[in-house]
């Protein structure tokens, strides 16, 4: 009577191998997708020798309840009119030495974009989708401002500027000439937007 023959063999020697290099494979091609955040200068450790005078007027106010209701400037806004009513105070140029301002120069607002500041202040129980909406509009509305001059003076937006030039594709000739308009643009309205310590409602 003839044996069975046994179940063949599978040769799993080469296993390791073949699993090793896939990983290696996945580890080089995949991209790992980094969040970019909020674009906010820290302020420093140490503070200032002098006080820094700043006039009221000079200080967008922008508080946020827990509900999401808003306060620009003790005044009860809704988020749609919020862009407008920043964009106004960046733009008032209330002292006359801003050449640019197409604001109303309203004396008891700001008086130059470079005095400017927007301070927002939140409760710790605002939603996290509010306050980065207030955010964007917020920024929205330094963008929409500079795009105007940058669309003035160059012909082009300054987010498409901006854009082009953190472009790590961006060839350094091209860099080095953006370098000067970008910062140009931003020096007309510099981007002070602080934010004060959050409150607790009770």
């Amino acid at each position: 009577m003839a044996r069975r023959a046994g179940a063949p063999e599978v040769n799993a020697g080469s296993m390791a191998d073949i699993a090793f290099l896939l990983l290696i494979f996945f580890l080089v091609t995949t991209t790992i997708e980094t969040d970019a955040g909020l674009d906010r200068m820290l302020p420093p450790i140490e503070p200032p020798d002098t006080d820094v005078v700043i006039k009221e007027k000079n200080i967008f106010q922008v508080n946020i309840n827990k509900n999401g209701q808003l306060l620009a400037d003790e005044e009860l806004v809704d988020l749609k009119s919020l862009r407008a009513k920043a964009m106004a105070f960046l733009d008032n140029g209330g002292d006359g030495t801003c050449t640019y301002c197409k604001g109303r120069r309203n004396a008891e607002s700001s008086d130059n974009p470079s005095k400017a500041i927007i301070s927002l202040k939140n409760d710790r129980e605002t939603k996290y989708g509010t306050y980065i909406t207030v955010q964007n509009e917020l920024v929205g509305a330094y963008n929409d401002l500079r795009n105007r001059e940058a669309q003035r003076l160059f012909g082009r937006d300054f987010t498409d500027m901006e854009a082009e030039y953190l472009n790590p594709e961006t060839s350094s000739s091209v860099k080095d000439e953006l370098k000067e308009k970008v910062k140009r643009i931003q020096d007309l309205f510099p981007q002070k937007l602080s934010e004060a310590e959050t409150s607790t409602s009770n």
